[in-house]
C-alpha cells in the first residue's frame, strides 16, 4: 500500500462530495493514508473542516514561504499546531527562486517553525528552493537534536540531500521526478537510501506522467512510486512497503 505523504486537499478544486469520491479512487489504486499540508494559517481552520470527514487523513499546520503575507508570529503558530490532530509543521522552508524579496521574513518565520517543533517534538516538513546554504544552516543551528521532518518536493543537488540526511531528514519525491527533464533529480534518487525516502503528489500541482497537464490528485501517487522502483531497480511492493513505513515513522502515525 503507497501513502501520499503531501497533498493539498482543500486546494482541489472539487465539492465535499467530489473530494470523497477522489480519496476513493485513491484508495482503489492502493493509497491507504494521505497527509494534508497547510500552507496559509488564514486557510487552516477551513483545511480542516474539509478533512474531518476521513479517517485516514492527517494534517500539518503553517506557513509556505511564499505566503509570508500571511505570517503569523511563534506563539498563534504554537497555539494552532498544538493539537493533536496536527501531526507536523509546515509546510515552511525558504524560497529565493519565486521571492527572493521577502528574505527577511522568510527567515523569520523558518526559525519560529523550526522552534515549534523543537518545542512540540513534530517534525517540519520543509519547502526549499534556491536556498540550500541558508536552509541546511538554520537547521544546523536551530534544530533540537531529536527533531526530525522531510525536505518535501526535493528537486534540489544530492550534497544538500546529503546534509539533510545527516540531520535526520527524510527527502520527498514528486511527480517531477517523471518529468524528461529531470535526469539531474533522477540521479539523485538513485543516491537516497530507501530507508530516507517518501513520495508524494503535491497534488493539485505537478501531475506525473502520463497526467502532466492535468489536476494532480492523491491516487497518482502511484505513479511516482513505479517510477522511482524502476530508477532504485526494487520491486513496486517493496519501494511501497519501505516508504509507507517511513511515512508512519516520521510522523508518528498509527496505522
Amino acid at each position: 500500500m503507497f501513502v501520499d505523504s503531501h497533498c493539498h486537499l482543500d486546494r482541489l478544486d472539487k465539492t465535499p462530495q467530489e473530494l470523497a469520491e477522489v480519496l476513493h479512487f485513491a484508495q482503489q489504486r492502493g493509497v491507504e493514508h494521505f497527509l494534508c499540508v497547510c500552507v496559509s494559517v488564514n486557510d487552516f481552520p477551513a483545511m480542516m473542516e474539509s478533512i474531518k470527514p476521513f479517517n485516514n487523513v492527517s494534517a500539518s499546520c503553517g506557513v509556505h514561504p511564499l505566503h509570508q503575507d500571511e505570517a503569523c508570529s511563534y506563539d498563534e503558530l504554537l497555539k494552532m499546531a498544538s493539537s493533536d490532530n496536527i501531526v507536523a509543521i509546515g509546510e515552511t522552508g525558504l524560497d529565493y527562486f519565486y521571492s527572493a524579496d521577502t528574505k527577511d521574513v522568510q527567515l523569520t518565520s523558518f526559525v519560529d517553525h523550526i522552534k515549534v517543533a523543537n518545542k512540540l517534538n513534530k517534525p517540519l516538513i520543509i519547502h526549499t528552493r534556491d536556498a540550500r546554504q541558508d536552509t541546511i544552516e538554520l537547521l544546523k543551528q536551530h534544530k533540537a537534536p531529536n527533531t526530525q521532518g522531510v525536505l518535501h518536493c526535493f528537486t534540489e543537488d544530492w550534497e544538500m540531500a546529503e546534509a539533510a540526511i545527516a540531520l535526520g531528514f527524510y527527502i520527498s519525491i514528486s511527480g517531477i521526478v517523471t518529468f524528461k527533464s529531470a535526469q539531474a533529480l533522477q540521479e539523485v534518487v538513485k543516491k537516497i537510501p530507501l530507508e530516507k525516502l517518501l513520495i508524494e503528489t503535491d497534488s493539485p500541482w505537478l501531475a506525473p506522467v502520463p497526467y502532466r497537464g492535468k489536476q494532480n490528485q492523491p491516487g497518482y501517487v502511484r505513479e511516482v512510486g513505479e517510477f522511482i522502483a524502476g530508477l532504485k531497480g526494487v520491486p513496486v511492493e517493496e519501494l511501497a512497503r519501505i516508504t509507507t513505513d517511513n511515512f508512519y515513522r516520521l510522523f508518528n502515525i498509527q496505522k
